[in-house]
């Protein structure tokens, strides 16, 4: 029997976990104990089947998968808080989504293109012009997750990503849901959103060079009007690369992804594996965690994530 795709991200002092029927989230509650909330996953393409389609479909699941994120982010947040503390009302959890959102869209689109426009009469053609720019962005990414690493609250959340990836990975192996057999599992996954986003980082760069010259309020709009393009193929690409794997040349092209993980996700504590595993076992049916020691392409992939 094929096994559904579960995904999930790190929120604080938890994991948030989607299989193909529910969404949980799990969190260390500051008390020591753990808390879990399970609710049905609510997916347009249900109803409305075009946005199954491919280079659709990626943009869909961007939107989606940032709403979530957000929304159980800001849950993780009073969920792990004391219980004397206030919790954060829906009007901040809202200005926090939107400041994450264009803080994301300043650093990552508008200051390499703002960069790069100023600069342009040193560059030279239109070509070399969106190489520079795809550079920095990569670059303002790498020294973003950098910087925030050194945060000590954001170091365990990158702890809890990798409890994330260590339990996926057992699920996928077909072995039973314990912190013993999570741990033995590396901390990188081919699957991971970090990899997503560098993939459409470098998508961004084909598909930006058409967009052509202008003034710097036609080249920031542009690039803001086909970023569902970008995400679209980013996601195809991901998928494709993720079914083949276990070729020679998915895995070169899959590695920069897995070593962009280094630097966001970091070796749990048993704890911590313990609450990602329990918001696993939320979304994932009893039967399925029954272990299957004949899962090939799992083992497949555990083997390339630790190459």
């Amino acid at each position: 029997m094929v096994k559904p795709t579960i995904g999930g991200m790190a929120v604080i002092e938890g994991v948030m976990m989607r299989g193909p029927q529910y969404t949980s989230i799990a969190v260390r509650k500051a008390d020591g104990s753990i808390e879990i909330e399970k609710e049905p996953v609510k997916e347009l393409p249900r109803h409305w089947s075009f946005l199954k389609w491919p280079f659709i479909r990626g943009t869909y699941v961007l939107i989606d998968s940032m709403a979530v994120g957000i929304r159980m982010l800001n849950k993780s947040a009073n969920l792990s808080m004391p219980e004397e503390e206030e919790e954060l009302s829906p009007a901040e959890m809202l200005a926090t989504g939107l400041f994450a959102f264009g803080l994301a869209i300043l650093l990552f689109v508008i200051l390499p293109t703002a960069v790069v426009h100023f600069t342009q009469d040193y560059i030279g053609g239109i070509v070399a012009q969106n190489l520079v720019e795809g550079v920095l962005r990569v670059a303002f990414f790498l020294l973003y997750v950098y910087a925030i690493s050194r945060m000590e609250e954001i170091e365990r959340v990158f702890m809890y990503h990798g409890a994330e990836h260590k339990s996926i990975f057992a699920y996928e192996a077909g072995e039973e849901l314990t912190v013993e057999n999570a741990r033995k599992y590396p901390t990188l996954h081919p699957r991971c959103g970090t990899s997503f986003l560098l993939i459409v980082m470098v998508v961004s760069i084909l598909v930006f060079v058409m967009l052509g010259d202008g003034s710097l309020f036609y080249r920031i709009w542009s690039r803001l009007a086909v970023l569902p393009v970008v995400a679209g193929l980013g996601y195809e690409f991901i998928r494709f690369s993720g079914k083949y794997y276990h070729n020679r040349l998915a895995r070169v092209v899959i590695a920069p992804g897995l070593w962009l993980q280094k630097l966001t996700t970091r070796e749990p504590d048993d704890q911590q594996l313990e609450v990602a595993l329990m918001a696993l076992k939320a979304v994932v049916p009893a039967e399925e965690t029954a272990a299957d020691k004949s899962s090939e392409p799992a083992l497949k992939q555990i083997e390339l994530a630790r190459a």
